[in-house]
């Protein structure tokens, strides 16, 4: 028996850590797309309601990760290795805590400006978390391996791009910001959605291990 076919004999057929899986990118898509909104916005009243409603979506992605974990401590059997469910669970989660984190920082350096560079870095950050979601519903099928292995590949690609969106960001943000307070400020929010970035790419290594174990 091949191992594909051994693999899918012994997923639950309930399918649950995918359905947990599935609701939590759900969740962390939802995050992304009103953390882009955050930088869109010159409202500071609007600007605190998206900040609140991004905390809401970290509670809820901690609670799906709790969920994840008991589910793991209860059952036997797992659609792929305990410990690629753990890392890639908290890998996930580390995404949420990151987005929330950058959040907060705005919120309580009282930034309200913001560059075109932070808001291109939001959307490449958005485009990487879509292609999560849809990588972790492929992942239900392993017949989709290659569908997660282009998602994949995007995923590190968008992580490039973010990382010369950053680069030139801060080269010109050393040249031409004369207020160092403002400066730091605005680096400090720049290196925050750069790891969020990074963060994408450690959930893109764990799908990477799961389909080169499984395949």
């Amino acid at each position: 028996m091949k191992l594909s076919s051994l693999f899918s004999f012994m997923v639950p057929k309930n399918g649950l850590f995918f359905d947990l899986f599935a609701e939590d990118t759900a969740n962390l898509v939802d995050q992304a797309k009103k953390f882009n909104q955050l930088f869109l916005t010159t409202d500071k009243n609007e600007l605190n309601a998206i900040i609140r409603d991004i905390r809401e979506y970290e509670h809820k992605g901690d609670e799906m990760t709790h969920k994840i974990f008991l589910e793991l401590a209860d059952n036997f059997i797992t659609p792929f290795d305990r410990e690629d469910i753990h890392a890639l669970a908290t890998s996930i989660d580390d995404i949420a805590d990151y987005i929330n984190g950058c959040a907060s920082r705005i919120q309580l350096y009282g930034v309200t400006e913001f560059s075109k560079s932070m808001e291109l870095m939001s959307e490449v950050l958005l485009k990487q978390v879509m292609e999560i979601d849809t990588a972790i519903r492929d992942l239900r099928n392993m017949r989709n391996a290659q569908r997660v292995r282009d998602a994949i590949v995007r995923i590190n690609s968008l992580e490039n791009h973010a990382d010369d969106i950053f680069d030139e960001a801060i080269a010109r943000l050393f040249s031409e910001q004369d207020n160092a307070m403002v400066l730091i400020k605005q680096k400090e929010v720049l290196s925050s959605l750069e790891t969020a970035t990074d963060k994408c790419e450690d959930v893109a290594n764990v799908l990477e291990s799961i389909l080169v174990k499984n395949s």
